[in-house]
């Protein structure tokens, strides 16, 4: 008994996850939250548009596409805002690298934003101008409200 137990508690042990390091993401768990969020702009953009199963499809597969160009801009804001917020909080190590931090989160920014604009003319391609203005305000809506849930605010607010 004893000996089978001296086998089965490293099984055990590998079996359990990892600890992972404070901050870090569980890459599945941000991998699922994508595709629902992708899953929600497409029948966002299908329900809006009034597209049918092919062309929503065809919406899907190109949001996926600029999803995988935009991953690694969000990871690198993503890596320099910990930096930023490191640095706030007095942590010498970081604070000699907060203007490359900053740089390196505007300039991912900037290619975000520019993506954006490539995605905006690729969805809107084939649209009637109704549709493209339609598609536009829906995008404009969702940037707004990724960053209000970024801030932590779930409804829009009142002028």
């Amino acid at each position: 008994m004893a000996l089978a137990l001296a086998f089965a508690l490293p099984v055990v042990a590998l079996a359990q996850p990892m600890p992972r390091q404070p901050g870090a993401r569980d890459p599945d768990r941000m991998a699922r939250a994508e595709q629902r969020q992708r899953l929600r702009q497409v029948l966002e953009l299908a329900d809006t548009l009034e597209l049918d199963s092919a062309q929503a499809l065809k919406m899907d597969e190109t949001l996926r596409r600029f999803e995988d160009r935009r991953r690694p801009l969000r990871e690198q804001v993503r890596d320099s805002a910990r930096i930023l917020h490191q640095a706030a909080r007095g942590d010498t190590e970081a604070l000699s690298q907060v203007d490359a931090a900053a740089q390196k989160a505007f300039d991912a920014r900037a290619q975000i934003a520019a993506l954006d604009r490539e995605l905006y003319q690729a969805l809107a391609k084939d649209l009637s101008p109704q549709k493209r203005a339609k598609l536009a305000m829906v995008m404009a809506r969702s940037e707004g409200a990724k960053g209000m849930k970024a801030r932590g605010l779930k409804e829009p607010r009142g002028d």
